[in-house]
């Protein structure tokens, strides 16, 4: 999972993004209760009345990103569902993600709950509560079809220039595996970075690398070469002590996975479903 630095904070909106601060609802189908209390179903209480309020970080598709102007992903489609429960909609912040392995902006009151394809671990426990597992991650390692990489192991003999996502268990694991990464402040960067030849490998998550290889100008220049089983897994997280909000995210995501709608999210912005994918162990 990633992060930015130097980014500063904005709420996003559904039309047009101005360089000041602009409020948005995510989509969802669910009212905002109407009654001005900050204190929603089943005694949630929340940072601000009639909404659920999540802080993220864009863009990181298929988790979360602007499409057609609104912040869509598998992530805002399995916190519309929180929101949903407690009969509010979701507002989603986007905040610089170092923020978030602070619990800063929980903290301090500007959102409830944290959702930005963040993967577990316990450096990460120390400062906020994690919800359950929602999401098996893995590695992946795209490289530039010209580089005649095959593998991780080949980079390294090959001494490729690697890049990663900065901040994140990508670039984490590219160190312990003995590599010197370019770091990207963004997905987007790395992207970049891969395409225009600053590097000729990356490692970043394999739902991301799922989704690049989905436009054809990618797949004809670029190519899976490594999908590396890190053990990574997703959660949210709320801040420590919430256990109210982390009820209803977990009851949410249990509720989705027995109903089929987990099914329907995984295949809309991930791919084939993989049953493992439902339950899967703790972290």
């Amino acid at each position: 999972m990633k992060t930015f630095s130097g980014r500063r904070t904005r709420i996003l909106a559904a039309t047009t993004a101005t360089a000041g601060l602009v409020l948005v609802a995510a989509c969802t189908s669910s009212d905002n209760g109407g009654s001005g209390s900050k204190t929603a179903a089943d005694g949630v209480e929340l940072v601000k009345a009639g909404q659920l309020t999540t802080c993220t970080h864009l863009p990181y598709p298929p988790f979360q990103s602007e499409i057609d102007g609104k912040v869509q992903g598998f992530d805002v489609s399995l916190i519309d569902l929180v929101a949903g429960d407690l009969g509010v909609k979701q507002q989603i912040l986007d905040t610089p993600f170092e923020n978030f392995k602070t619990g800063a902006f929980l903290n301090s009151g500007e959102c409830d709950l944290a959702a930005a394809g963040m993967t577990i671990t316990a450096e990460r426990k120390k400062n906020v509560d994690f919800s359950d597992p929602y999401f098996d991650a893995t590695q992946a390692l795209l490289v530039d079809k010209n580089a005649g990489v095959t593998s991780l192991a080949d980079a390294k003999a090959k001494k490729v220039k690697l890049g990663a996502q900065a901040q994140t268990t990508g670039e984490d694991y590219a160190k312990s595996q003995g590599f010197d990464p370019v770091s990207f402040e963004s997905s987007d960067a790395v992207l970049n970075g891969l395409r225009t030849g600053q590097v000729k490998a990356v490692v970043i998550d394999y739902p991301v690398v799922q989704g690049w290889l989905k436009d054809k100008a990618n797949a004809a220049a670029l190519k899976l070469a490594d999908n590396i089983n890190t053990g990574e897994q997703y959660g949210f997280t709320v801040k420590k002590g919430n256990t109210k909000l982390l009820a209803a995210i977990n009851k949410a995501i249990k509720d989705a996975k027995a109903d089929g709608t987990y099914k329907k999210l995984y295949e809309k912005w991930i791919g084939p479903y993989d049953t493992s994918a439902a339950s899967p162990s703790a972290s």
